[in-house]
């Protein structure tokens, strides 16, 4: 499968323009060929603008989403729209019937929607994200080319006991949109590589580009194969990142190194 990481140049606010350069990825990532293409987290109005969060979400049934389905529809390729703020009011069955979450939602090559993630672990630390969001519960995973595709969110890099659970659920592949900012480098490639090892699958984070008036983010989107090997990644400005990966990999490297099975509690 050829798989995309769209690393983006978001700018705060700039809705119109995120989304364009969004389209423009996608349009790309499909003339390369490309399976799947992944976008950045709030790639939307930008992860930093706490205070347009509310102004600018939207249901699962919004416009923005709604243009990424036509897309992936369009150009027969699946896209993880990376995450935006979506307006719990407008959905039935979320965690909440108000309120705000930082939502992916995965798109399958004929525009469906076949998996819905919501943030899980909101980060507080200099982020107003804790204060203004409502956490996700649950734990999608979608057969997609003979993987089976879960997504985590950024932050949720750092806590190994939820890709432990979705290495139970079956995931093979770990879609992973984030807006990490500098200075924590090595803790973005550290803990995903970690992730990869730890659970024999590939992780496939991505980042966005850009400065907003308190962070910078650092890009560096990767593609790590089961080993923790880096098979593609990028810098800190734009880029489309590509990569193969195989399903039977996976298969072949726990069967080869069964850590999985030599747990004891």
């Amino acid at each position: 499968m050829q798989l995309a990481l769209a690393q983006l140049h978001i700018e705060a606010n700039d809705v119109a323009g995120n989304v364009a350069r969004a389209e423009t990825a996608i349009v790309e990532a499909a003339d390369r060929g490309v399976d799947l293409v992944c976008l950045p987290e709030v790639f939307t109005v930008g992860y930093f603008s706490f205070a347009s969060y509310a102004r600018r979400a939207e249901g699962l049934n919004g416009p923005t989403l709604s243009r990424f389905s036509d897309l992936a529809k369009e150009h027969e390729i699946a896209v993880l729209a990376g995450t935006i703020i979506e307006d719990l009011s407008e959905t039935d069955g979320g965690p909440a019937e108000e309120g705000l979450a930082n939502t992916a939602v995965f798109f399958d090559r004929d525009g469906t929607q076949s998996a819905v993630y919501r943030k899980h672990h909101l980060f507080g630390y200099g982020s107003r994200e804790a204060e203004l969001l409502v956490p996700g519960e649950r734990l999608p995973t979608v057969s997609f080319d003979g993987f089976e595709v879960s997504i985590t969110t950024c932050y949720d890099l750092r806590f190994p006991e939820l890709y432990r659970e979705l290495a139970d659920n079956g995931a093979t592949l770990v879609l992973v949109p984030s807006a990490w900012p500098y200075p924590r480098l090595e803790h973005w490639q550290t803990l995903a590589r970690a992730r990869a090892i730890e659970n024999l699958c590939y992780v496939a984070t991505t980042n966005g580009s850009g400065a907003f008036e308190d962070a910078t983010l650092l890009g560096r989107s990767t593609v790590y194969d089961p080993w923790g090997n880096v098979l593609a990644s990028s810098g800190d400005a734009p880029a489309l990142v590509t990569a193969t990966i195989d399903p039977d990999e996976v298969t072949t490297i726990r069967e080869e190194f069964p850590a999985l099975d030599d747990r004891r509690w």
